[in-house]
């Protein structure tokens, strides 16, 4: 399959298809194409943001079943090959014979390599080991002094993730100031991040880019969604001041500000639609928990605000308006809002 033909035929399932690479998108027509199509046929769609608890017990059981399919003796060794370089060549063998990529993804309506990547997070023995010792940090420091920032080479010293090694060093050497921000720092924080996007967008969509140069106002933001993943490392080094996690709450608060100052989302006849929009999209999910609504999804049923934002909306909508709240399931809640506060909500508007 050539390239635009498999861009085109994956853009049913992926909206944000023509942001990927074209490296990717050869690797995802080979990988999950067919099985996108298997699962529509079923009825089921392709599903992104947080894994269910449903979709980890699968995962364990993917790992577990292509454990004793190829006695290879640990799931560490086959999501890790590289830590044993003496069975690397056989576990690479099994993997192919064995196809690998489609028994670890087998019944979850996902992208392989999110699968894959959440497999390593379940099964990686160095991502729960608690907080750093002083020693350990110690260490951490020392390695970094003498391999830059090759995570992969220190997290084979430490023991630890890459992810984790990486964040905690980032945590070290910031001056961290508990404080109130600052309009200095804000400022600093705010031109980082769009310095970081205009970057992105460059790659992406130059006609984006433009329009983003000529505005006077904010409508960008609005426009680019910009509570998509962001290199918080990279805007730390920016702002100075913070750590990276500092600097992630700081833009996710003023960006909820600005759309909600902006958008008056929740006033008037705008918020009652609202508040509608939101409980019919909630009842359609015909979720039985949390975890298993795509809030990002849902976002556009009020605007185009953070999944923060819609959590937080929803969170008052229920503690407002359903009795005993607390003593009832998600599905419960959804069920009551859906029967009791939607039919109120439509008479008023």
């Amino acid at each position: 399959m050539d390239l635009d033909t498999a861009r085109q035929e994956l853009e049913e399932f992926i909206p944000h298809v023509k942001n990927i690479s074209d490296s990717s998108i050869k690797k995802m027509a080979g990988r999950d194409l067919t099985r996108f199509k298997e699962f529509k046929k079923q009825g089921i769609a392709v599903k992104f943001g947080r894994f269910t608890q449903k979709e980890n017990k699968q995962i364990q059981k993917n790992v577990e079943d292509f454990l004793s399919l190829t006695g290879i003796d640990s799931a560490e060794k086959l999501l890790f090959t590289s830590r044993y370089p003496d069975d690397k060549d056989t576990i690479h063998r099994l993997k192919t014979e064995h196809h690998f990529c489609e028994k670890i993804s087998e019944g979850i309506p996902r992208p392989w390599r999110l699968i894959y990547y959440r497999a390593r997070k379940m099964f990686d023995p160095n991502n729960y080991k608690g907080r750093y010792s002083k020693e350990e940090k110690e260490k951490l420091k020392k390695y970094q002094a003498l391999h830059g920032n090759d995570w992969k080479k220190i997290s084979e010293l430490m023991s630890r993730s890459n992810l984790s090694v990486a964040m905690k060093f980032s945590e070290i050497k910031s001056a961290i100031n508990y404080g109130p921000w600052t309009k200095e720092e804000t400022q600093k924080l705010v031109n980082a991040v769009k310095e970081v996007l205009r970057r992105k967008l460059k790659t992406e969509n130059t006609s984006s880019v433009l329009s983003l140069e000529q505005s006077d106002t904010d409508p960008w933001i609005d426009r680019e969604k910009l509570y998509q993943a962001l290199p918080w490392t990279e805007i730390e080094t920016k702002v100075g001041s913070r750590y990276w996690r500092q600097c992630k709450q700081k833009w996710n608060s003023i960006l909820t500000s600005k759309l909600s100052r902006g958008q008056q989302l929740y006033r008037g006849t705008n918020g009652l639609r609202a508040k509608i929009n939101l409980i019919k999209r909630l009842y359609e999910t015909k979720a039985e928990d949390a975890s298993e609504v795509n809030w990002d999804e849902l976002s556009n049923a009020i605007g185009d605000v953070p999944r923060t934002y819609v959590q937080s909306k929803f969170y008052r909508l229920k503690v407002s308006s359903v009795p005993l709240w607390k003593r009832k399931t998600f599905s419960e809640i959804i069920e009551y809002l859906y029967e009791k506060k939607l039919p109120e909500l439509e008479e008023k508007l």
